[in-house]
């Protein structure tokens, strides 16, 4: 290669300080670590928490460890946990920037965007109480300024987080945010929660957001988080199984593709409510979403506007490939995500060091042997730098 690596899609493991050592005294009761039973667990808005079994971190999976599941090479059928095998301890690339990146150089990574993992619990479980939201992950943001920085030696751009719910409030975080060097933030792809309902993040009541976003040249990353969609799971279910665990798989809730909903229901939320249209500068990046979702998405994108040509500007799906980059899962067709999108708008993410993620990440080049050269060179590196860069 004569090329740098670019991955969008790192991770690290937050530490109870993270969220706790600059939360106000008024809301450490919303976001509790507790003993049940000898284990420590979370408890959000006064409820245990099994989402993530093991909130502190202490002992995880290893990188990669899921990853032949994820491939389907799993004749024995063996269960998630047991692909996990024996956890292994925490590492100081898992919460700190300097080792994190010295794993890079180990690893031939140049620059990546590094993303929380445990915040993905906070919006779903707080619901319409935007102030405490805000204040959690005003929280972890200071933390990741601290620990982290925003551009640390230009190579490893944490992704922080923004909730909607609030829009005053969200404009502010996000100044303070670029105030620090922010890249990239990031926001859930999910309807934003309010005491009435729950409204579009495409809205026009989002607009300052947006604007600050459009003007400011930095993009936003939609990552798989929890948006909800597990309800549907729950209409059929909940008389048997209480909350949903990621890591816990059933072949039900597999099959209703909950992540692909919410990430094609969001997608479809900026075009057709006119964000992409209000502000041509804005970018979006969906992140360990897969994109298995696209193509029936692009039909009905396609379908809606033979039949609805007077609510769209423009052809929409022009306007959604000039504003959407995706980054597949290594199990995915890379292929035909090319061909649906352009090789401008597809992404290398390695999601490391989770289970489900690669353990070696450039073993990603094995998944795209089959594509040119020069379209390999813009999904491991181009890219990405160029959206770090501000280009449109």
């Amino acid at each position: 290669m004569n090329y740098s690596i670019y991955d969008c899609d790192r991770h690290f493991y937050e530490p109870p300080d993270a969220f706790l050592k600059h939360l106000p005294k008024q809301y450490r009761q919303e976001f509790q670590y507790v003993q049940v039973n000898g284990r420590t667990k979370l408890a959000v808005a006064g409820v245990l928490s099994d989402y993530i079994p093991n909130p502190t971190f202490e002992v995880v999976a290893a990188p990669g460890a899921h990853e032949k599941w994820y491939r389907g090479q799993n004749p024995e059928g063996k269960s998630l946990r047991e692909f996990g095998g024996d956890p292994i301890r925490s590492q100081p690339a898992f919460n700190n920037g300097v080792a994190h990146l010295d794993v890079m150089n180990q690893q031939g990574i140049h620059a990546g965007l590094i993303l929380p993992t445990l915040a993905s619990v906070i919006e779903e479980r707080i619901g319409a109480r935007a102030d405490v939201v805000n204040a959690l992950f005003h929280s972890l943001n200071q933390w990741v300024v601290e620990e982290f920085g925003l551009a640390r030696a230009n190579r490893l751009f944490p992704v922080s987080m923004i909730h909607l719910g609030d829009v005053d409030a969200a404009v502010e975080e996000l100044e303070y945010l670029l105030r620090n060097g922010a890249r990239v933030v990031g926001i859930r792809p999910a309807p934003v929660p309010g005491i009435g309902g729950g409204r579009s993040i495409g809205s026009t009541e989002f607009d300052p957001f947006w604007a600050r976003i459009d003007e400011s040249k930095v993009f936003v990353v939609l990552h798989v988080s929890d948006s909800g969609y597990d309800k549907v799971n729950r209409w059929w279910t909940a008389g048997e199984k209480g909350e949903w665990r990621p890591f816990e798989k059933d072949s039900f809730p597999e099959l209703l593709d909950a992540m692909g909903r919410a990430i094609s229901d969001s997608l479809a939320a900026l075009l057709v409510h006119g964000v992409f249209d209000r502000f041509p500068n804005v970018r979006v990046a969906s992140l360990e979403n897969g994109s298995s979702w696209l193509e029936p998405l692009l039909k009905r994108i396609r379908s809606t506007y033979h039949k609805m040509p007077q609510c769209f500007r423009g052809d929409p799906l022009d306007t959604f490939r000039r504003h959407v980059y995706i980054s597949p899962f290594y199990e995915d067709p890379i292929d035909r995500l090319v061909e649906l999108m352009g090789a401008d708008r597809v992404l290398f993410g390695s999601d490391w060091p989770h289970p489900e993620g690669l353990g070696v990440p450039l073993d990603f080049f094995k998944d795209v042997g089959d594509i040119d050269a020069k379209t390999v060179e813009k999904i491991m590196s181009a890219n990405l730098k160029g959206l770090l860069e501000g280009k449109r």
